[in-house]
């Protein structure tokens, strides 16, 4: 193994990264589920964070979150959710233009289209480590919670190479993460984070928008990968 992977805790590391990724994923890839976002506020899950806490910019994503939890501690009403479906309507999937496009390839073409070179390069990621998307050829695999949930992925397979003490595959996973991240997410999910923090009406989005960047901008610190200053 890499002296400079022996000199960090890649357990706790990456058991942060599956489950706060696989929760950010799911938040921003699946239908909004009343009784399941009601969960969350039960469970207080933006409590705190098990990866990327160190950041201002986690901790400020993490009291608007807050916040939120907070307001709908009795029970999130249906003004509330139907608040967050508007939101998610207009800055996601739009009455005309959309405000914040959650796929990679609309932010790399003129004419902002889906399932261009950018969709076909996340897709050939995918299934390099057996991932394929449910609405595969329905839907772009480039979407923000896709991406996200891959990154779970791979936390979780570096997981099992550390469990099973392969070093050559923890190796290639650690590889793998810095490559996929330079690649993609860092190319365009800090801008994306931008617009919703601008456009968003609700702090639920805000803040996801400020947790989403904290965390991945951890991330890129833990594989030395280098950024520019968080404004």
């Amino acid at each position: 193994m890499d002296q400079n992977n022996t000199d960090k805790d890649w357990g706790t590391i990456l058991t942060g990264e599956k489950l706060l990724f696989g929760l950010l994923g799911k938040i921003l890839y699946a239908e909004l589920d009343k009784p399941w976002l009601q969960s969350l506020i039960d469970e207080d899950v933006f409590s705190e964070v098990p990866f990327g806490g160190e950041l201002s910019e986690t901790a400020s994503g993490l009291e608007l979150l807050q916040k939120w939890t907070h307001e709908n501690n009795a029970g999130l009403s249906d003004k509330s959710f139907d608040g967050l479906r508007a939101d998610n309507m207009r800055l996601f999937v739009g009455v005309g233009q959309v405000l914040a496009a959650p796929w990679e390839s609309v932010y790399f073409n003129d004419g902002r289209m889906v399932f261009q070179e950018q969709t076909l390069q996340v897709r050939d990621w995918f299934r390099r480590f057996g991932v394929e998307t449910e609405k595969l050829h329905k839907e772009p695999d480039d979407h923000i919670g896709l991406e996200l949930s891959f990154l779970a992925h791979l936390a979780t397979l570096g997981l099992q190479a550390i469990e099973t003490k392969d070093d050559n595959k923890f190796e290639e996973i650690v590889e793998s993460q810095r490559r996929f991240m330079v690649e993609h997410p860092l190319k365009w999910v800090p801008g994306w984070c931008k617009l919703v923090e601008e456009k968003a009406n609700t702090d639920f989005y805000r803040g996801l928008a400020k947790l989403v960047r904290g965390t991945l901008f951890s991330l890129a610190k833990i594989l030395e990968i280098q950024l520019p200053e968080i404004n």
